[in-house]
């Protein structure tokens, strides 16, 4: 940020600000999030190869089954606050896998239950969602353009 022509007292103010402004611990928290991320990453995993071995399913049709029950896991965590505490210390390697989509569901309904089940958790849950489902949608329609474009002037 350029420095302006700062009178003495405000460059007094920000030498003082500098001394107790709290720095970061960008490295921990790159650490924190790598292994939260993928301590998620191995639970889904394992689920995975529970719905492979114990109901048949195969590499490709386990995925929709072990992301439900990820969310379902998150949104009962989140419920009893405890997912909370877990993003607290993971920061994003808490948000950015599957599980940060439904606490963000949850999280919204939770907020807004007072204000009753329709106009407040209805009203509410897909706030942040919403926007993930939209841009979501909207970036594999591009993709499927691009992809029919690249096909039909390849071959």
């Amino acid at each position: 940020m350029p420095k302006k022509n700062l009178n003495p007292e405000q460059q007094k103010y920000q030498q003082l600000q500098k001394q107790h402004e709290l720095k970061r611990p960008v490295l921990m928290n790159c650490i924190r999030a790598f292994w939260v991320g993928g301590l998620i990453c191995m639970i889904g995993q394992a689920i995975t190869y529970f719905y492979i071995y114990f109901f048949n399913f195969t590499e490709q049709t386990a995925g929709n089954p072990t992301v439900a029950t990820l969310i379902f896991i998150v949104m009962l965590l989140t419920g009893f606050g405890i997912y909370d505490h877990l993003g607290q210390f993971g920061g994003a390697g808490s948000a950015v896998p599957v599980t940060g989509f439904g606490n963000a569901v949850i999280s919204a309904a939770i907020e807004h239950r007072s204000e009753g089940y329709v106009l407040g958790v209805g009203g509410n849950i897909f706030k942040l969602a919403g926007s993930v489902i939209v841009f979501g949608t909207f970036s594999a329609f591009v993709v499927a353009l691009i992809k029919t474009i690249i096909g039909m002037i390849g071959g």
